[in-house]
């Protein structure tokens, strides 16, 4: 795989230095153009607004009265500094950062509508054009109240369809947890769908809890399918906070998200997240240890091998663990810097660090 992804990558790296926009990203070498699109996902940590909207009072705590004291200027610090974040996942060959993000652990559709609002405000005091990012949302069942979302740039990626599934769990009725939202829209002239996920939990342990995110891994693959059926050739993306790492069952056997790009089938699955954690870089750390939850899992139809007709294809990922993103503090240095440790404000971003795939086409 290495002979095929690293003569444009190659290639794309000596034009990318003069490049102005990313619509002119190009290959030198037989003037052939390309256009690289940016996939991202970022878990948002407890994204809530201030006020006690929810029936149920899941969202007590994050209230002006409640245990984080969660006032309007805690709100909107933690939202300028998400705007900040994103704003930064802009790369040379992607200058109007990606097509689409897909987000997770918000409240519900104000605060995304208060976060793309933000970014904009942050490029125009830098003197850029807005994005105007388009939200994509759905009120989840979760009994949180958390759900996830999307968040688009009309420019580069064209919504077409968006379904939501939920996860059912046999022997357990009562189960409620986020939906799986399946956002399927035109990327360059390619149909793409991104299946945006927050997986279970590992509360009561990692073996305890697994069944349910195999149940979850399984339900992604179903939709997958589902999507193949109609289209047999269009790339998908299941992309999440995942609470499982590349080479838990999850991920490695139910959903079969293959380490090697090598011999993937066409309706199979590349991880390029395993490798990336086998080098000792994760989205987040407990106990001294980091994991590499936050995955974007590309389908064998969006490998260069396979792409056939399909001119876009997967071409490298990364964490995104810039270094306003780290905690600088004792035995916290180097991991996210979150919004609260042990109750304490610490006015960070995300106990997640976000991650961001990158697609490639020739125009």
């Amino acid at each position: 795989m290495k002979r095929l992804i690293l003569l444009p990558l190659l290639a794309l790296l000596a034009f990318a230095a003069g490049a102005q926009k990313q619509d002119k990203a190009s290959r030198n070498s037989n003037n052939a153009q390309y256009q690289v699109f940016g996939v991202a996902f970022y878990n948002l940590e407890n994204l809530f607004d201030t006020i006690p909207n929810n029936p149920l009072g899941r969202d007590a705590e994050f209230t002006p009265q409640g245990a984080r004291q969660w006032t309007g200027k805690r709100y909107w610090s933690k939202i300028d500094n998400l705007a900040r974040a994103i704003c930064n996942f802009k790369t040379q060959t992607t200058p109007n950062g990606p097509a689409f993000i897909g987000v997770s652990e918000i409240e519900n559709r104000s605060v995304l509508e208060d976060l793309v609002k933000a970014v904009d405000r942050r490029l125009q005091a830098e003197g850029k054009k807005p994005w105007n990012l388009q939200i994509v949302h759905h009120d989840s069942p979760d009994r949180r109240g958390v759900d996830v979302g999307a968040l688009y740039n009309p420019r580069y990626f064209r919504l077409v369809d968006v379904t939501n599934t939920p996860l059912v769990i046999d022997g357990m009725p009562e189960f409620r947890t986020r939906d799986q939202m399946c956002v399927t829209g035109v990327m360059g002239q390619d149909t793409v769908s991104v299946i945006v996920n927050h997986w279970p939990s590992r509360l009561g342990g990692q073996e305890q809890s697994s069944p349910l995110r195999e149940a979850a891994a399984a339900t992604s693959k179903h939709i997958a399918d589902s999507l193949w059926r109609i289209r047999p050739n269009q790339g998908v993306i299941i992309m999440g906070d995942l609470n499982d790492d590349p080479q838990d069952k999850s991920c490695a056997k139910v959903l079969g998200a293959s380490k090697k790009p090598n011999g993937v089938e066409p309706h199979g699955f590349y991880n390029p997240f395993w490798s990336i954690l086998d080098k000792g870089i994760g989205t987040l750390a407990y106990r001294s240890q980091w994991n590499l939850f936050d995955q974007i899992i590309v389908s064998g139809t969006l490998l260069e091998d396979n792409s056939g007709k399909r001119n876009l294809h997967y071409w490298k990922a990364q964490v995104n663990n810039f270094d306003f993103l780290r905690d600088t503090e004792g035995t916290r240095q180097n991991y996210p810097l979150r919004t609260y440790s042990a109750g304490v404000f610490l006015n960070g971003y995300s106990d997640h660090f976000p991650t961001e795939i990158f697609l490639i086409r020739q125009r």
